[in-house]
């Protein structure tokens, strides 16, 4: 199945996040049923951002939102698994510094944009600007309201510069949120993760369903689309969200530049340096 284009919000789109299945997982009957496919795609991100990187004319912006628990820590995790880190940088956005707010509130993402050739991935991201803000009255409407139209002139100027953006909403249900929240509490090693604001932010969840169907109605083009990516099942969130970075990867039609140098002439020295230093090898 092409999973970009089952997912996409095509620009227009009405979005209704209760009609779609959080738990789908196409034909696929498990993670081991996946695994193989998982593990292709895996192969396959690991050869084309080496060509993102050689080639030095693109670059390439994940963003990833969801609910709490739904999973993009785990996504970073699986994608970073397969990058190479040194072309690619994740960034984080939680509460704004003081120098962060006394900028515009796009500032301090289009400080971390990817370069050419680099791999960039939002934890959170610009959206939070029309999420918590819209959901806790932090600004008023007439100025929230307002950012969907600037949201989308940053966007185009990153893809007019050539950055390719993919955005993901991790969909996950109340029931699966909540048995997350107990895995974090029955296991130990996951206690850092709770805070209190996974349960308080509950009472928001029809508020949060909203914001997020607005964000993406209002912010999804051809050249920055959202994808709402069914995410109870773990693993074929993972599935899914890889098949659509590889295919959009492969739609840049990559290639290895051509040397800078005389190849003819770097393989003569470097027998030449290699005889040198096999005649000076004690006998």
């Amino acid at each position: 199945m092409d999973y970009a284009k089952k997912f996409q919000v095509k620009p227009g789109d009405k979005v209704n996040l209760d009609k779609v299945d959080a738990g789908f997982k196409d034909q696929h009957k498990s993670k081991e049923d996946a695994l193989e496919l998982i593990e292709t795609y895996n192969s396959k991100l690991k050869e084309l951002q080496y060509l993102l990187y050689a080639e030095n004319k693109h670059s390439l912006l994940i963003c990833l939102q969801g609910r709490d628990a739904a999973g993009k820590d785990g996504t970073i995790n699986h994608v970073l698994s397969t990058l190479n880190p040194q072309g690619c940088t994740v960034s984080g956005f939680k509460v704004p510094s003081a120098e962060e707010a006394a900028h515009d509130f796009l500032w301090r993402y289009h400080k971390a944009a990817p370069a050419r050739g680099q791999v960039g991935i939002f934890n959170r991201s610009h959206y939070e600007d029309v999420l918590v803000v819209r959901v806790h009255s932090l600004v008023p409407e007439a100025i929230w309201s307002k950012r969907y139209d600037q949201i989308n002139d940053f966007e185009k100027i990153l893809h007019n510069n050539g950055t390719h953006i993919l955005k993901f909403y991790l969909h996950i249900d109340a029931d699966e949120q909540l048995k997350r929240f107990k895995k974090r509490i029955d296991d130990p090693q996951r206690h850092w993760k709770i805070s209190e604001s996974d349960y308080t932010e509950r009472n928001y969840w029809n508020d949060y369903t909203s914001a997020f169907e607005s964000a993406m109605e209002k912010c999804s083009t051809t050249h920055a689309p959202w994808f709402i990516i069914p995410s109870n099942h773990k693993w074929f969130r993972n599935l899914a969200i890889s098949e659509i970075i590889v295919q959009t990867l492969e739609s840049l039609q990559m290639k290895t530049p051509e040397p800078t140098v005389d190849i003819t002439q770097i393989r003569k020295r470097y027998h030449e340096i290699l005889q040198k230093e096999e005649k000076s090898k004690p006998k």
